[in-house]
């Protein structure tokens, strides 16, 4: 199972406040569900309570939550073991957030799809934690204007691990 995290942060590495999104970026958004669509996406608790419709469709949602009750088209574990192990024989599961699952996973992903959105957010609350980009390789990349729809200039980066670097 390759393990991708897969996120949007600011140029300071900021991913949110007060439980939501910084920035509304609709080509960004268009991108993370062609990226999700059809695989299974780990997420805390409060990443999922900020869904706005609930469980995204045509993924496999899984929260990890030790208060979350079960809901329609959401499976609920008690720890990210559990939910890792809920996938094991998947070929690409995506941590799709908050803070906490990033860090705790990063140690041990594969793949990082990071978008970049040019510009700090010196309100937010909520940041990713830092790479050491030593470790990774890039992939590919793609830069996207800014435009009627889109506030921000945002660059897609899509790094895979050394493997050397990743912890077992």
């Amino acid at each position: 199972m390759m393990l991708s995290l897969i996120v949007a942060l600011g140029a300071d590495n900021s991913i949110g406040k007060g439980g939501d999104l910084l920035w509304r970026l609709p080509g960004d958004l268009k991108r993370f569900k062609e990226t999700t669509t059809g695989h299974s996406i780990i997420m805390g608790k409060k990443t999922f309570l900020s869904l706005p419709k609930g469980a995204l469709p045509h993924r496999r949602n899984i929260v990890v939550s030790t208060t979350l009750s079960p809901q329609e088209g959401v499976e609920v574990y008690t720890s990210l073991e559990k939910a890792l192990e809920a996938v094991k024989g998947e070929d690409e599961v995506f941590i799709i957030g908050g803070a906490m699952l990033y860090e705790t996973t990063l140690p041990y992903a594969d793949r990082l799809y990071l978008t970049r959105v040019s510009a700090s957010f010196p309100d937010a609350d909520t940041y990713f934690p830092e790479i050491d980009f030593t470790e990774w390789c890039p992939k590919h990349q793609t830069t996207f204007q800014k435009d009627e729809r889109n506030a921000y200039q945002t660059v897609l980066t899509i790094y895979d691990r050394i493997p050397y670097f990743k912890k077992k």
